[in-house]
């Protein structure tokens, strides 16, 4: 179990709000993509990739994937903020670590040539959320 001193709770049950948040936003944001109600956003992406969508069928193809994938790391995201909020097994507590990791490894990866200050945010959240992870379970 996580360590369950009050103090130490603090901070992981904020970390699970935080994905709370991201939760809603993320499929909310995904079925709007998915039902050709949202336009890519090149800030999401890289400019590489950027280039490669150059129809529009091909961005219209690649919105609604990409809202299909947004939906589902939605629904991840709120597992991981239930695990934090109720204090998880050691199953939920290896949910909420791989998906933070994983988390920072997308945004390393958008971040890819371009820098603008929403995911740099969310880099430096989900940087506190592994340490909250790691010295919360101490």
């Amino acid at each position: 179990m996580w360590n369950s001193k009050p103090f130490f709770r603090i901070p992981t049950v904020i970390g699970g709000v935080f994905y709370s948040v991201l939760c809603v936003f993320s499929i909310v944001t995904g079925l709007m993509y998915a039902l050709g109600k949202r336009e890519l956003n090149p800030l999401e992406l890289s400019d590489s990739f950027v280039r490669k969508l150059d129809t529009e069928e091909k961005k219209t193809a690649f919105a609604r994937k990409m809202g299909v994938v947004t939906f589902l790391v939605g629904i991840a995201q709120g597992i991981t903020a239930a695990a934090m909020i109720f204090h998880a097994n050691s199953l939920g507590y290896a949910v909420a670590l791989g998906f933070t990791l994983f988390s920072i490894a997308s945004v390393l990866y958008k971040l890819k040539g371009k820098v603008n200050a929403f995911p740099v945010l969310k880099l430096v959240a989900y940087l506190a959320i592994i340490a909250v992870l790691i010295f919360g379970k101490a």
